[in-house]
């Protein structure tokens, strides 16, 4: 007679304890499905924590607006800058052309982007990290421009003054 009941309440413990396992297993997919780039789609912000490994954001300059020829510390458009005197391109983004836009709209916007990025990089220490690829075809350094662990290329793509970049461009008129 004990027997069956241990037996019985061993039953008991183990079927609430496959049902908790089961319950944490989906909670598990679930957010493994609709992780970060499923909150990104809905247009929920993401909040980042600072992480330990993340490389600290030692870079700064005082960066003005690129007039014409070269500069040191300088932004050129809405997802290219010159700093230390070497010129980078952001890569996880694409701005409108500034420097011969399609029409009037896209310079505008064009504008726009390159102030915002300009207050962007004045706005504290930031990142430069590297992708994929080292330089893109005109020799520009491809990085990834970081603050706090954010895209500076993702502020500009959520204030609508820039696209992801998907690889190739695509009209602004």
């Amino acid at each position: 007679m004990a027997r069956q009941a241990y037996a019985r309440e061993r039953r008991i413990k183990t079927g609430h304890g496959a049902t908790a396992l089961l319950f944490t297993l989906c909670l598990g997919l679930l957010l493994g499905c609709y992780g970060p780039g499923w909150v990104q789609q809905q247009g929920w912000s993401r909040v980042t924590a600072p992480t330990r490994g993340l490389a600290a954001d030692t870079l700064s300059a005082d960066f003005t607006i690129c007039h014409s020829g070269g500069g040191i510390n300088c932004v050129i458009d809405g997802d290219t800058f010159r700093f230390r005197g070497e010129k980078y391109r952001i890569v996880d983004i694409d701005t409108p052309e500034t420097h011969g836009p399609r029409c009037a709209a896209e310079g505008e916007l064009g504008a726009r982007a390159t102030r915002r990025l300009r207050a962007l990089l004045n706005a504290g220490p930031f990142s430069l990290a590297r992708e994929a690829r080292d330089t893109d075809r005109y020799g520009r350094a491809l990085r990834l421009v970081t603050r706090g662990g954010e895209s500076v290329g993702g502020i500009l793509v959520a204030e609508d003054l820039a696209r992801n970049w998907d690889g190739s461009r695509h009209p602004w008129c």
